[in-house]
């Protein structure tokens, strides 16, 4: 059994054929998945796909490439809604300096809004994190100085560096296709070292298409692709991967257990 923990139905490459995406899902093994929140204003579309199939879970969190257009969600804001019963974790927020769409002032204001949510709440926050691994490091080394909170380095594709200090933090660390990317070879080396009970695996979806999908739309039922490489990478069988993944995700999302 295989869990998607980050993918995005309400995007129209999925919402269009969601029941099909769904059947090809559990035709491949995947028998739950997170659809990821990129906008606190449009929570009530994520909670109603969540509602709706009793597989699929949501989060609540405001994406940092929007962070500059949500900056009067407040933390009460994202506490109040992740109450909702399939609400299962905070974000995804961080820090893209890639893109850099949003200010950065914005994003990192974003993301300790979002961090002192999961806090409160106990959920777990999805961190976004791209080309910014020094200030992400600092941020997060800081708040958890503040008290402790659950988190996923969702898609990584940061540094080794980061990787350790999300580890010593208690963090977890998700992987994506991009694992399977001929050019992912850092990456690799970082699923390697990851001890067995803080690694996850996402999709994405519908970006970020593992081979041999690569250049087409991505999907919850792919995520058999990573799932099959990188159990090829720490040495396991897909079968041992599997569970150690499925019990992460009931670990960290623990509110999944009791809805």
């Amino acid at each position: 059994m295989l869990i998607d923990s980050h993918c995005h139905l309400d995007f129209e490459a999925l919402a269009s054929d969601i029941d099909g995406v769904l059947a090809r899902a559990a035709a491949a093994g995947v028998n739950g998945m997170v659809t990821i929140s990129t906008h606190v204003e449009k929570f009530s579309t994520y909670a109603a796909i969540a509602e709706r199939y009793p597989n699929v879970w949501c989060s609540v969190g405001t994406h940092p490439h929007h962070a500059d257009q949500e900056l009067h969600i407040q933390v009460d804001d994202l506490v109040r809604l992740s109450a909702h019963p399939r609400c299962i974790a905070i974000g995804e927020a961080g820090l893209d300096y890639f893109y850099d769409n949003a200010p950065r002032e914005a994003q990192a204001t974003g993301l300790r809004r979002h961090i002192a949510a999961s806090r409160i709440t106990g959920l777990p926050l999805v961190i976004h994190s791209r080309q910014c691994d020094d200030d992400m490091a600092a941020i997060l080394v800081e708040e958890a100085g503040q008290g402790a909170f659950p988190f996923v380095l969702h898609c990584f594709t940061a540094g080794v560096g980061l990787a350790r200090t999300a580890l010593d933090l208690g963090g977890y660390i998700s992987f994506s296709g991009i694992i399977t990317f001929k050019n992912a070879e850092e990456i690799r080396e970082v699923a390697k070292f990851v001890p067995a009970d803080r690694y996850l695996v996402e999709t994405d979806a519908p970006y970020l298409a593992p081979i041999p999908h690569r250049g087409h739309s991505n999907e919850p039922s792919f995520v058999r692709h990573t799932a099959e490489k990188l159990a090829e990478v720490r040495g396991v069988s897909l079968e041992q991967l599997g569970r150690e993944t499925t019990t992460n995700f009931y670990r960290l999302f623990s509110k999944a257990g009791a809805v």
